[in-house]
């Protein structure tokens, strides 16, 4: 070592210091590296990335061999400045000490911080790049890292530890929402919602969406055919339900569109509505709304009646209504449903009492309970355990309201007070 120059010397150990730096941001990289779009770019023939697939399917391998890279180089260096220290300093242990801090902070800055920091800032890039390095070495390296992997082996089946065994990770429906949302960058706002109001499907149910029975226009067959001709003439809907007597006996569904012709000539009967109705489609309440999309066309059906475990019905769940869940609204209400929302000049909103919680999370941004009631009005009955009276002030999930209107049956109309304080005293 005494007869080769210092200055080449130098340049040996800043070269073990960037090979270091090598294995370092090999190994960051090809840990932080997105997997997802890794997997991606193999489907469309990327060389390194089909390579880097295959070094990650074997990480014990992978890590093994970079980090005996990354070792051996270290302690190379380390011996190195030893050497070089002891050509200036013969001896001296003050020496040996301060190029042992040297070469620490110098194994540190340029072999394993930097490194690992820009790795971490581009894993992709550097993944690609590095697996044509890594898979050579790797192969030329397997015995040694072989013999190494099997002490660890010994080593985990001692501490009972079985890591092959782990289920592979998987994203749930929830973490696969949360990519969505934060995918900003890269999928148009619009987009975005939809594809997050279609992940939500599996965990909303035809309850939350439906039509409450009381608001729903059906006829009864019983009536005066004036009467029933009257009521198609005025109906807000292209559908609904044909009944005998009592609103529970549900005996077909009819399209208007089929007896259009027959009102244009009077000829109105309940003769023509039973020959022309389809049998009833019944849906079990708690049905998923995913799983109810799939029914509805599978059955090419456009509608159904929600009915409880009793087979008491309870509401209809339309295609739209599902639809509107993904995209959003495109249809107007019939004025015999509740549900409007009215903003008022001071901010506040004034909802009716049927309005959905899903509905008003939604528009205005709320974080009202989903678990329990569907509606404005059922969970402030709930939260009272009692219809409240006209003026009565509450706070839910940190949402100030105040009951504006009530009657025998419950709250008619609320205020709501988003982020703002009630201008007048809450009840106890």
């Amino acid at each position: 070592m005494e007869d080769i120059p210092v200055y080449l010397l130098l340049a040996i150990l800043a070269l073990l210091l960037l090979l270091s730096g090598f294995f370092s941001l090999s190994e960051t990289s090809m840990m932080a590296v997105n997997r997802y779009r890794l997997r991606h770019l193999a489907k469309q023939g990327h060389r390194g990335a089909q390579l880097t697939i295959r070094l990650l399917q074997d990480t014990d391998k992978l890590l093994g061999v970079i980090l005996l890279g990354n070792n051996l180089l270290n302690t190379v260096a380390a011996t190195l400045v030893a050497v070089i220290v002891s050509l200036f300093f013969a001896h001296s242990e003050l020496a040996l000490l301060l190029g042992s801090v040297v070469v620490t902070l110098a194994i540190l800055i340029f072999s394993e911080i930097t490194p690992k920091v820009i790795a971490a800032a581009y894993p992709e890039r550097i993944a690609l790049t590095v697996s044509y390095v890594l898979t050579p070495l790797l192969k030329l390296f397997s015995p040694v890292v072989w013999f190494i992997n099997l002490f660890v082996q010994m080593l985990l089946i001692v501490l009972r530890l079985k890591p092959s065994q782990q289920v592979a990770h998987q994203l749930s429906m929830e973490e696969l929402k949360t990519l969505v949302l934060e995918a900003g960058h890269f999928i148009q706002k619009k987009h975005q919602s939809v594809l997050a109001n279609l992940i939500d499907l599996e965990s909303v149910t035809v309850d939350d969406v439906m039509v409450p029975r009381n608001q729903i226009e059906a006829i009864d067959l019983e009536a005066d055919e004036a009467v029933i001709k009257n009521q198609l003439l005025t109906c807000h809907h292209t559908r609904f339900p044909l009944y005998r007597k009592h609103f529970d006996n549900v005996v077909g569904i009819v399209h208007a569109r089929k007896i259009l012709n027959q009102l244009k000539e009077e000829k109105v009967s309940v003769a023509m509505l039973e020959a022309v109705m389809q049998k009833p489609y019944f849906i079990p309440s708690g049905t998923p709304l995913f799983s109810q999309l799939q029914l509805f066309q599978e059955n090419h059906r456009r509608m159904g009646l929600v009915v409880d475990e009793y087979g008491e019905w309870l509401g209809l769940v339309t295609l739209e209504d599902i639809l509107e869940e993904v995209i959003g609204e495109f249809t107007t209400h019939a004025p015999t449903q509740s549900g409007a929302c009215k903003r008022e000049a001071d901010g506040s909103i004034i909802a009716e009492g049927g309005t959905l919680l899903r509905d008003l999370n939604r528009k205005l941004g709320l974080q009202l309970p989903l678990h329990g009631p569907k509606t404005l009005n059922g969970l402030i009955l709930e939260y009272f355990q009692d219809i409240p009276e006209t003026g009565t002030g509450l706070k839910i999930d940190g949402c100030r309201m105040e009951v504006l209107q009530t009657n025998n049956q419950g709250v008619k109309t609320v205020r709501i007070y988003p982020n703002q304080p009630i201008p007048q005293r809450e009840s106890e």
